[in-house]
Parts: C-alpha cells; sequence; structure tokens
C-alpha cells in the first residue's frame, strides 16, 4: 500500500506532457505581465527570421528560415523579459538603495525592468544615479591607465554578446595589454573547449541538424532539453516520431524527455496527445557519467569479443591512434565498480552496448551534465572515444553534439575570448593592427575570482552576465567583488553582481538584441554563431527602450578609445559601421572568408569543422583515444552518509536569469526552497516529505551550508539530490573545480543533509 504524502505548500504533481497546451498559456502569461500587447506578436514572429533577431535564449540552431515560427515557451520568455515594458529610472533608483536593493531576489532584482540610463554609484547617498557618458567614460580610462600592471583587470564576457561586441571586447582587453578572459564557458562548456580538442582537434560539435534527419540513433547524456535548450525539442519530436531509438542517461526522470507535445503539431494539440521521448531511459547516479561510459564501452569491447565485426576496425587503424592502451584500460576495468559508480546494471549497459553495435550512425548529445564535474574534461573525452569506436565522425547522421547554452558563448570563443589565446591568433593581431598583444595566458573565471580576492586583480569589466552569481561560493566571491577599486557593467537589466560596489562602479544600459540598432552608417546587424557552428545575422527592429541605450560595440569602443591614448584600432570607425569590424575578423580568423557577403543568405554560413571530413587537427593528424583512470571522480569527503548534489535550472530559468517562481515540469510552483530527493534516501535518512533539512558541504576542509530547505520526493536516481542553481551555489567551494578545464563542480557535489533543528 502506498504511503500517504503529506501536503506540501507549492509542491504537486504535474501530469502534463512538456510543451503542449501548458507551454501557450505560459507564453500568452509572458507576454500579457511583460510586453504591450499590439507589439508582442510581430516581435516574437521576427524571431529567428530574415531580417529579424536571433533568440536571446539557447544557442540550438534555427530550421530553414521560411518556417513559419521559431519561438519556445522559453525563447518567448527570454524575448519578452528583454522586451518588457517596464523601467528601472533615475526615480526609481534614488527611492531604492543599493543596500535596500541587495535585499531583493534576483527574480526581483531583474524583474523591475530595464535599464534606461548610464549610472555610476554614489557612496554617499548609496544610490546608483545618472552620469553622463563621456564623464564615465574619462572616470574608467583614469583608474585603468594607473594600474600597476594590465594584468590587474579582469574582461569577463557573457555568452550573449554579438561577434562584433566581443571581437572589440577582446582587441580592446589585448591592446591593454592583458589576457584576463573569464567568461560564462568557463562555468559551463569549459570541459569541452579543452577536451574535445585533444581527442578530435577542434572544441566544437560535429553534427547539423540534417545530421538528426539521418541518424539510427541518439544517446542523450545529462541534460534536460525542454528547459535548456527548448528548440531541440522540436528536432527530438520529429525523430522520435519516426522511431529512432533515443537512449537517455540522466539522475532525474525529466518531463520533456519522457513525452512532449509539439505547439505547432494541430493533431495533438487537438486530441491532447503527446509523442514519447526516450526510448529507454537510465537513472545514472551524479557523477556516475563515466562508469556507464566505460560500461557500454566495456560491453562493447566483449560483444566485439565474441561476435566480432562490431567495431569500424578499418576506421580505427587508418583515423586513430592509442586503441590498444584504451582497450586495455576497458578490459581491466570491473563490472563491479562500473556498476557501484554508475547505478545501473551490467545488462543495461550491455543492451545499450548491443543498440549502438546495430546503429549506423548515432549521435551523442551531452549538457552540463557531463561538463560541470571534477572530471569533466575526461568524461567529453568519453563520449568521443564511444564514437571513435564505430567511426561515428565524418559520415551523415553521426557525430558529438555537445549543446551549448546561451546564444552565441560559441562565437564568443571563435572570435578571441580565451585566456589560452594560439600564437597563430597573436601573430594576426600584431599583423593586422599593429600594436604587441600579451602572450601570456591569463584568467578564467574562477582564477579571476580568486586574483580578485586575494587582491591581486583590482578592476573587473562585465560585458553582460551575472558574475559573481554565476560562480560557485559567494562567501567569496561577494566581499571579493565589493574590494574592487573599479567594476563597470553593461547589460540591460538590473542584477546583483551590479549591486556588490566597488570604490566606484558604473552601471552602462545597452540595446537588446530585438531593439533597433542605429550607428552612422544606418542600422546595424551582428552576428551569432550557434552551437552547430553556423554563423548567421540578427538585427532587431523595435524601438529602444531609452534614448539613452548605446550598443555593445559602441559602449566597448568609447570605453577602449578613452583608455589608450595611442591606440592603433580606429574605434569610431568600426562603431559607425559594424561590417567593418567583420571585414577585421575576416583578416585574423580563419573561417571567416567572405563574412559579409556570405551572412547576406538567410541562414549563414558555417565555420570549418575538419572532423566532418574526417581531417584531426591534432598534434598527430589523428584522432585520440584516451583513458579515463577508474570509475570515479576525484573526491576527498569528509565524514560519513555522503550524496551528490546536483544544481539545476527551474523551467522559469535561464541561467541565473528567473523569469518566474515556477518549475512546472517538475511540479514545483511560487517557490525555490527544494531539495528533490528519492524515497528511499528520505528513508534511509529518516526523513519525510516535507521536511525542512540543513544541507553541509561535505568536501574535506569546507564548512559550507545552506539550511532551512524543504525536501521533498521525486523521482532520481539513489545517492543523488538536486537544488535549484543559483541558491545552492553557497555550497560549492570555490576551488572544487575540474583542474583540466577550471570548470567549477556544480554537478556532483558532496553533501550530507540533516534534519533542520528547529529552535525555540
Amino acid at each position: 500500500m502506498t504511503k500517504q504524502r503529506r501536503s506540501v505548500p507549492g509542491v504537486h504533481p504535474y501530469d502534463g506532457p512538456a510543451g503542449g497546451w501548458g507551454a501557450l498559456k505560459a507564453t500568452a502569461i509572458a507576454v500579457r505581465t511583460q510586453m504591450d500587447n499590439l507589439t508582442a506578436p510581430a516581435t516574437l514572429l521576427r524571431t529567428n527570421q530574415p531580417d529579424g533577431f536571433d533568440c536571446p535564449g539557447c544557442a540550438w540552431p534555427d530550421k530553414e528560415k521560411n518556417s513559419t515560427f521559431q519561438f519556445c515557451e522559453n525563447g518567448a520568455k527570454a524575448v519578452t523579459w528583454e522586451a518588457t515594458s517596464k523601467r528601472v529610472t533615475p526615480e526609481f533608483l534614488a527611492a531604492n538603495n543599493v543596500t535596500s536593493l541587495l535585499q531583493k531576489s534576483d527574480f526581483e532584482l531583474e524583474g523591475y525592468g530595464r535599464l534606461t540610463h548610464p549610472l555610476v554609484y554614489n557612496k554617499e547617498t548609496d544610490t546608483l544615479q545618472p552620469v553622463e557618458w563621456e564623464t564615465a567614460f574619462s572616470r574608467i580610462a583614469e583608474i585603468l591607465q594607473n594600474v600597476d600592471s594590465p594584468d590587474e583587470v579582469e574582461f569577463y564576457t557573457s555568452g550573449r554578446a554579438s561577434n562584433e561586441a566581443a571581437y572589440l571586447f577582446q582587441l580592446f582587453a589585448r591592446e591593454f595589454g592583458t589576457n584576463n578572459f573569464p567568461d560564462c564557458s568557463n562555468m559551463c562548456h569549459e570541459a569541452t573547449s579543452v577536451g574535445l580538442p585533444q581527442s578530435i582537434g577542434i572544441g566544437k560539435g560535429t553534427v547539423s541538424l540534417d545530421d538528426f534527419d539521418d541518424t539510427e540513433l541518439i544517446i542523450s547524456i545529462g541534460h534536460n532539453p525542454g528547459t535548456n535548450h527548448p528548440r531541440m525539442m522540436g528536432t527530438l519530436h520529429e525523430v522520435a516520431r519516426r522511431n529512432v531509438p533515443i537512449i537517455v542517461f540522466n539522475p532525474l526522470r525529466e518531463r520533456a524527455l519522457e513525452r512532449f507535445a509539439d505547439p505547432q503539431n494541430v493533431i495533438e494539440m487537438a486530441t491532447y496527445t503527446s509523442t514519447n521521448i526516450a526510448s529507454t531511459y537510465y537513472q545514472v547516479k551524479a557523477g556516475g557519467d563515466a562508469a556507464a561510459l566505460k560500461g557500454i564501452m566495456k560491453a562493447l569491447l566483449e560483444l566485439n569479443a565474441s561476435e566480432g565485426n562490431l567495431l569500424d576496425n578499418d576506421f580505427i587503424a587508418e583515423h586513430t591512434q592509442g586503441f590498444e592502451v584504451f582497450a586495455a584500460d576497458m578490459a581491466s576495468t570491473s563490472w563491479d565498480d562500473i556498476e557501484k559508480e554508475s547505478g545501473l546494471t551490467r545488462e543495461s549497459l550491455t543492451q545499450v552496448a548491443t543498440l549502438y553495435a546495430k546503429s549506423k550512425a548515432t549521435i551523442v548529445t551531452y549538457g552540463m551534465g557531463v561538463t560541470q564535474h571534477n572530471k569533466g574534461t575526461a568524461n567529453v573525452r568519453l563520449i568521443a572515444d564511444l564514437l571513435l569506436l564505430r567511426g561515428n565522425f565524418g559520415k551523415p547522421g553521426a557525430g558529438i553534439c555537445p549543446l551549448r547554452g546561451h546564444s552565441n558563448v560559441q562565437g564568443n570563443r571563435t572570435v578571441g575570448i580565451t585566456e589560452k589565446p594560439s600564437a597563430a591568433f597573436l601573430e594576426n593581431l600584431e599583423k593586422v593592427f599593429g600594436f604587441v598583444p600579451p602572450k601570456e595566458h591569463g584568467h578564467d573565471a574562477v582564477k579571476a575570482m580568486e586574483a580578485m580576492a586575494e587582491g591581486r586583480s583590482k578592476a573587473l569589466i562585465c560585458l553582460g552576465g551575472n558574475f559573481a552569481v554565476a560562480l560557485p561560493d559567494p562567501e567569496k566571491c561577494f566581499p571579493a567583488m565589493k574590494a574592487l577599486d573599479l567594476s563597470v557593467h553593461v547589460g540591460t537589466k538590473l542584477n546583483r553582481s551590479h549591486l556588490l560596489v566597488a570604490k566606484e562602479t558604473y552601471v552602462f544600459p545597452c540595446l537588446g538584441r530585438t531593439e533597433l540598432d542605429l550607428q552612422a552608417s544606418g542600422r546595424q546587424a551582428i552576428t551569432v554563431e550557434d552551437s552547430m557552428s553556423m554563423v548567421h545575422a540578427s538585427s532587431g527592429k523595435l524601438k529602444p527602450a531609452s534614448e539613452f541605450l548605446l550598443s555593445e560595440p559602441d559602449i566597448v569602443g568609447r570605453m577602449a578609445k578613452a583608455t589608450i591614448p595611442h591606440t592603433k584600432v580606429p574605434w569610431m570607425e568600426l562603431v559607425a559601421d559594424y561590417s567593418i569590424i567583420r571585414d577585421l575578423i575576416e583578416k585574423t580568423i580563419p573561417g571567416f572568408d567572405k563574412y559579409n557577403e556570405r551572412i547576406a543568405i538567410p541562414g549563414g554560413f558555417r565555420m570549418p569543422l575538419p572532423p566532418t571530413e574526417r581531417k584531426w587537427p591534432t598534434p598527430t593528424g589523428k584522432a585520440i583515444f584516451s583513458v579515463f583512470d577508474g570509475v570515479t571522480e576525484d573526491l576527498v569527503v569528509e565524514g560519513e552518509d555522503v550524496l551528490r548534489m546536483i544544481t539545476l535550472r527551474s523551467h522559469d530559468q535561464y541561467n541565473t536569469t528567473i523569469y518566474a517562481l515556477d518549475d512546472r515540469y517538475r511540479g514545483v510552483f511560487g517557490r525555490r526552497d527544494i531539495l528533490f530527493m528519492s524515497d528511499t534516501d528520505l528513508e534511509k535518512r529518516g526523513l519525510e516529505h516535507g521536511d525542512l533539512v540543513d544541507i553541509e558541504t561535505a568536501v574535506q576542509g569546507s564548512k559550507l551550508r545552506l539550511e532551512n530547505i524543504t525536501v521533498i520526493a521525486y523521482n532520481i536516481s539513489e545517492g543523488s539530490v538536486g537544488a535549484y542553481y543559483p541558491e545552492a551555489n553557497v555550497l560549492i567551494p570555490l576551488d572544487y573545480i575540474d583542474k583540466e578545464s577550471g570548470t567549477p563542480s556544480y554537478k556532483s557535489l558532496p553533501v550530507r543533509v540533516v534534519k533542520h533543528a528547529v529552535t525555540a
């Protein structure tokens, strides 16, 4: 007999599919609460269309540009959140000082609306107040010109910055004299950027949308597309309806990976039906991805030994190296260890290997559930190993598909936002611009914050983002922000990082993707690169939220011009006409041939991807098998009864932006103070659904704690728990990272959960 659970406020099951009428209702609410009802439909219909703007949400590629509409629920939220009619005016800021604003939630802060004026922090009144643009640029230049070393300045980039803005930003920093480029990619797919070049020679995925039409099998590991890359659901829906197997590995049962109703499918909407997405769903333990992958490959090698001809031996011989050492490691890895660490049986993993052996074309998709671990880079390389075994590169329907999050996070890296620039790129900059860029590698996100906390970095310039909130360990990050001599933030809305004011702080409002960008040469387009390496144009049409807004390239150009007295870069000429920026990108970065000409074509063009032609830009010219030592992550924990905590985004959230307080598909409404735990783990600890608990970090030497959280029973793998990001970041030490890539380990933090002690 099923045990009766107590009722928990704001927690009740959601029985509908992902998408469907629930998605349409949520879209309608977002439009009604944020935008003018007359302008909203036309704005949404310009999303991802010719002469329209690229969705400011996820980086999933567009279909052919003649489709009717290409926005999803969360894309619509991203658009309406930016195009809101709400405003943060000087009057509002005069009436709400920084101290009081810091008491507000992240949801409330961004919910106040668009910034309208350039702002400076006034310490005497504790308020942000308007400042003239040129006055601000002049003062920023004065501070930057007086640092002891350019390496005392950090240049942070959000993934939503355009190629043009990001290229100018890296040009500014390098002419200034530093390679300090912490960016949002450091916190999500840096393990991909580091691991894939070691395996196949490039740090990008190799599949296109066309490959999903030809694939015979998809293996999905560590991602929740219904929330984090929602336009992917249309693609998975089409694949599932062709009866192509989709094998899912995820600790949580995510509704979008179970079943989905396409809002553009008339029959499903009319009949309230849906399509099953996962053909098989394996609830791997948090941190058990490596063990599961090794189990599949060990089983495949065993099947090949008994049946023969299951590997692509010709491909392995011609295109790879390291297979013998790799195979020996698989043979020496025990099934007992694999089953214990993955939480899956040998039989299940052998079934996956059998399906994989039958597929002539396989795609593996993965997200931050793979990368945000302290062996995230090694996890990525294991996925490459799996695909190499059957030659699943360089043929239709096959390849590796890392699911980049934010729109243009990949493009930022392509145009030079990296703390580890190549010698060839630096040589090209010197040749074209005439200054000598620095060669010493700079800081990634974690190293930048550590330098700020230790007083080695004095200034931070943020091109978008919510730097301090996105990183772990606010107990260390927040005071580090306040100790700076200077912080500069470019953004569209107020966020917590803006309010962690330094000795001097400036907040600059910029144009959004949806807005008309008029410069001296006329209406401008910017460009972005999606997660499948397609580069295309984006151009907004909405009237800017305020007459005082500047575009991101304009802000960067003016700041650079003021800061570098004898600059070699014609900043104002570039700001006047973004096509000139693209000409310079073409001259300094391979793959952008005929840049301006090719973005004039709807859909744009694809960047070179040598592995799609079975060419491997590795030191040896071959793809390289790797060896993952053992099956576990490097964990040094204190005490017993340790669980692995995963940080999660709610369905009403994108990165640190929280649109509302619901998590519809997981059955949570109006709250975020939740810990998801399996019934088995609840029972083991004497806990019940709805109890208040405290969460303690179990990393050796760490005393971090999150108190008074409601634990709820959920379908999550035993030994794993889940809590919302960024609230749960308070539990993650800043230095708990993948040592190869510097990526914080948000997805497998060792914790203990204890019942909250209620004091009288």
